[in-house]
């Protein structure tokens, strides 16, 4: 029968002892890294007892376990109080997430901003995933800039475009979060509300400003800056007529333009009133009763265009293409074809200039007329 000596020594050992608190599945733990391989890590816990990190537990969404040596301090997360050889249990993997989703519960009950990199996408919008916790942000939920704007809607353009932004760090907001099943929609509209709406108070109008191009369709080019969006519309993209938005600016591109109306949340914007007005020196360059000669680069039922200068086109009507009746310009004339015209008219307010091709004809023949008469005069004076 063995006995034991009661003795002060020993009883402040098991005081000691009786102190000391096991990690606890569930939460999280500091330790200092005792040794490290590709994927193993060994962790000593309060020099009291150490914990090992293997196999996928040791990947988390930073990397710690590529950077990490003996020494380090790390956090851990405890999968399991002891293993069959005495250690403790630990994942990087988990602590990442926790710490992850705590940010991200403190981001939505907070109302902060949080970064975060999508790395999916679907015809509905961006995904991404880290540490297990899911995110989705909704195509209507994207800010201008990344609002995929596709003339008729074709899904298969937006998910295209929506294809570019994965791996794009963007700024969001959390709309709803569901913890039990680790899952965030987001938005990114959101997320510049605030400052869209700060910036929208001290837009002025005719303030120039520079912007990017967020999107091109058939009615205009749409700018962003300042978290703000305004439409370029087609017809304040040039003086001239534009066929084709396409023609004047590719996505992304830096653009100067001029602000001629807000109001609520919409912006009208110009590209053409930053350049002098080519009308006012077209008043002094064209008079009425001027031949021109020129291109037809555009017909139509109601008449032609003729091209006077890179922004100026003359419009000749059906009615004044001939002298005889037609109804349709195309009829007598075509597109390239070069002709002479005469000014009939000029509205620099309403910027046109009318032409007639007939008014050229009359010309003519009154001067027949003219040399007709001067010649009848010659003979009677000669009798």
């Amino acid at each position: 029968m063995i006995s034991y000596v009661e003795s002060p020594l020993m009883d402040e050992l098991l005081k000691g002892a009786e102190g000391i608190k096991k990690p606890i599945p569930g939460t999280l733990v500091d330790g200092t890294v005792i040794s490290v391989s590709k994927n193993k890590a060994l962790i000593d816990i309060d020099g009291i007892s150490t914990g090992i990190i293997t196999g996928h537990e040791a990947y988390d969404s930073t990397g710690t376990i590529k950077n990490i040596k003996s020494g380090d301090e790390v956090s851990a997360y405890v999968l399991e109080e002891e293993n069959e050889d005495g250690l403790v249990v630990l994942s990087l993997r988990k602590a990442s997430q926790e710490k992850t989703w705590n940010k991200f519960v403190d981001a939505y009950e907070n109302s902060k901003v949080v970064e975060i990199v999508p790395n999916e996408a679907n015809k509905g919008g961006l995904l991404f995933n880290v540490d297990g916790i899911k995110g989705f942000i909704p195509v209507s939920q994207l800010a201008p800039l990344h609002y995929p704007r596709v003339d008729g809607a074709d899904s298969n353009e937006i998910l295209n475009r929506l294809q570019k932004l994965i791996g794009t760090p963007l700024k969001v907001k959390i709309l709803t979060l569901d913890q039990e099943g680790g899952k965030l929609i987001l938005s990114e509209k959101a997320a510049e509300e605030i400052q869209r709406e700060e910036a929208f108070e001290k837009l002025e109008i005719g303030q120039k400003i520079k912007g990017k191009i967020s999107g091109i369709v058939k009615f205009g080019i749409f700018v962003t800056f300042d978290g703000l969006e305004g439409l370029v519309h087609i017809s304040e993209i040039a003086w001239g007529h534009v066929k084709d938005p396409h023609d004047y600016g590719k996505m992304g591109e830096e653009v100067d333009v001029l602000v001629i109306g807000k109001e609520k949340d919409k912006i009208s914007l110009s590209m053409k009133r930053l350049v002098p007005d080519p009308w006012i020196e077209a008043t002094k360059k064209y008079k009425v009763g001027t031949v021109i000669e020129g291109k037809i680069n555009r017909i139509t039922p109601f008449g032609a265009f003729v091209k006077l200068n890179d922004e100026i086109n003359g419009l000749i009507h059906v009615s004044e293409v001939s002298e005889e009746e037609i109804s349709d310009a195309s009829e007598v004339l075509k597109v390239g074809e070069k002709i002479k015209a005469k000014i009939i008219s000029i509205d620099s307010e309403e910027h046109r200039v009318a032409l007639s091709i007939k008014a050229l004809n009359e010309k003519e023949e009154s001067s027949e007329e003219v040399k007709e008469e001067k010649e009848e005069e010659k003979e009677e004076k000669e009798e």
